[in-house]
């Protein structure tokens, strides 16, 4: 796919429109009061790639409880969480204990996004 510099963004948005995928103003509906700080569009993006090479290296903790031990353990990285995730009280205290360890976190619109990039089929439990 090709860029034309006139409207760079206009284009991607029509790129995304096209693939039948749905577009990421569509996703930002779905989030929660507690989403921030929350990931653009491009920074989406780059995690969702960042994501795929965790995975082919076995770097990836998912799931509540696990990135929770991991965390207490003093693992450090990245916390990608997302923003759509009903009830938010089963992950509202992980920003929390991210804050107390100095660990980065941010929010992706779509938890879909996340799991696509895990190439998992199902959320984890717990």
């Amino acid at each position: 796919m090709t860029k034309i510099k006139g409207d760079p963004e206009g284009q991607e948005v029509q790129a995304e429109a096209c693939s039948g995928e749905r577009t990421y103003h569509e996703l930002l509906v779905n989030l929660n009061p507690i989403a921030q700080p929350l990931a653009s569009r491009r920074l989406t993006r780059k995690l969702y790639k960042c994501i795929k090479k965790a995975v082919k290296q076995k770097q990836i903790r998912r799931g509540v409880k696990e990135v929770q031990k991991f965390v207490n353990k003093g693992e450090k990285g990245i916390m990608v969480l997302a923003g759509d995730t009903l009830p938010v009280e089963v992950y509202c205290h992980l920003p929390v204990m991210c804050e107390d360890r100095n660990l980065p976190y941010i929010y992706i619109p779509s938890k879909t996004v996340l799991l696509h990039g895990t190439g998992t089929l199902e959320p984890a439990k717990g």
